[in-house]
């Protein structure tokens, strides 16, 4: 691990730990504000519990990989980690100093409660500040790592121009090697040789990380490449394939003791199934009330800007690819497919001035929370496509009708990321799949926030 990366895990270890101590302290001073009779009035008997609940914490982060280098952290993933080691170390701390003090320990609950709220925001907050630097040091090329990308087709560029419109994750991609062909040079970045030539290419350029881009080779030739960059001790990343994105919650089961891998596990049945649904509809349901005023307002601009309707009815393909009516603000002419459908692109002269702004910030999808609450949408799944796109992409795309086992969604998991309007189908494919398997209500919170944040600051939108 690069000197940098070791800089920034120390200091969030040593921020954690004083922020810990700092919100416990604290706790103590707001439960002074209420006194009672028999209560401490110096800090001098909680201190050894600070002592062993900051110990505990540490122990409880390490534990849940808190201190490992992560190129960019999600501050959703780290709220949910904060919240449940800061629940359980005042719990064992608790439990130790009673053990410990027996019938002398007052452990005050009120202080407690302000221990616990008070390190969830603090420690919070301090993460968010250390990744944001991090972020800003990385941007830099400041301790970047060198990366080198095996294979040029579709996945290795792809991967490049992630890494080129995102500095922020601290790469620096140094070429490729090349599998097919003989491109010299792949969007200005040069192919250095071929995977033979892997243990050469590392020592030379200094490779710190390799990312194996190749999803489409077999389990023998990912085997290989991996074998050939272990003779240098460099980090593997690799791309993978339909089938381990499908399978990343594989379970082992048996049919009479014959061993059966268990790919696909409904995840959305049940009660899961009601609470979704329940969720859907109250989600649905504030969001009208809370945004009818921007819809009112999107509306009457629409209508004043060009001749046509508000809204733009759609037939699109949800839920066991059955069609259904699909709403949205229209944001371009009324004879704007005259010419048969095609996807929007950048500077498209169909679409209106005031379409551009909706577009850019997606209000022209606030319609569909109606379709969310008539049951014909969820507010997260799949986007719904047009049944003559559906019915493309089902020849061409490998399990592409698996994505209508579940409602089409307002935004998705494939849409955090990036993967919207003009771009492939088949990564979309792979990430809707991804969702079914791995659905839960925490993952549709976490993708309801990212989309508000993502709104704000999409640079592709149009």
């Amino acid at each position: 691990m690069k000197r940098v990366h070791i800089f920034f895990v120390v200091l969030q270890i040593v921020l954690d730990a004083m922020l810990a101590g700092l919100a416990f302290y604290l706790a103590f001073r707001l439960r002074l504000l209420t006194p009672h009779p028999g209560m401490a009035e110096t800090f001098v008997p909680f201190a050894p519990m600070m002592v062993v609940y900051v110990a505990i914490l540490l122990l409880t982060m390490a534990m849940n990989r808190m201190y490992r280098h992560k190129r960019v952290a999600q501050p959703l993933d780290e709220l949910y980690v904060v919240l449940a080691s800061v629940t359980l170390s005042l719990l064992l701390a608790v439990a130790i100093m009673s053990l410990i003090y027996k019938e002398q320990f007052n452990y005050q609950r009120k202080m407690l409660a302000y221990a616990w709220g008070l390190s969830v925001l603090m420690l919070t907050a301090g993460r968010v500040v250390v990744g944001s630097v991090q972020k800003a040091t990385q941007a830099r090329g400041i301790g970047a790592d060198r990366v080198l990308i095996v294979g040029t087709g579709e996945v290795g560029r792809m991967i490049l121009q992630k890494i080129i419109q995102q500095p922020e994750l601290g790469y620096r991609v140094v070429g490729f090697i090349g599998t097919n062909g003989n491109p010299r040079t792949v969007m200005g970045m040069p192919v250095l040789g071929r995977p033979a030539d892997i243990p050469r290419v590392v020592d030379e350029q200094k490779v710190d990380e390799v990312i194996i881009a190749l999803p489409e080779a077999s389990h023998q030739e990912i085997v290989n490449l991996v074998a050939l960059c272990e003779r240098e001790k460099v980090g593997i990343k690799v791309f993978p394939d339909v089938f381990q994105i499908m399978a990343s919650e594989i379970s082992i089961g048996d049919l009479g003791g014959l061993p059966l891998l268990t790919v696909r596990d409904v995840a959305m049945r049940g009660w899961r199934l009601a609470a979704k649904r329940l969720m859907d509809i109250v989600g649905a349901t504030v969001g009208l009330i809370l945004l009818s005023p921007l819809m009112i307002l999107t509306a009457i601009a629409i209508k004043l800007e060009s001749p046509g309707p508000v809204f733009y009815v759609q037939e699109r393909m949800g839920l066991d690819a059955r069609p259904f009516k699909m709403l949205k603000f229209r944001s371009m002419y009324v004879d704007a497919e005259k010419d048969g459908p095609g996807w929007t692109r950048p500077g498209d002269p169909r679409v209106t001035r005031v379409g551009r702004i909706i577009r850019k910030y997606s209000i022209d999808e606030l319609p569909q929370l109606i379709n969310v609450l008539m049951g014909d949408m969820s507010l997260v799944g799949p986007r719904p496509e047009r049944p003559v796109y559906v019915e493309q992409f089902r020849q061409s795309i490998p399990r592409y009708m698996e994505r209508h086992r579940e409602k089409a969604g307002l935004t998705g998991w494939a849409q955090i990321h990036g993967l919207r309007g003009d771009t492939s189908i088949a990564e979309r494919t792979k990430y809707d799949l991804w969702y079914i398997e791995n659905w839960s209500l925490w993952l549709d919170i976490k993708i309801i926030i990212r989309t508000i944040f993502r709104i704000f600051r999409d640079r592709n939108a149009y």
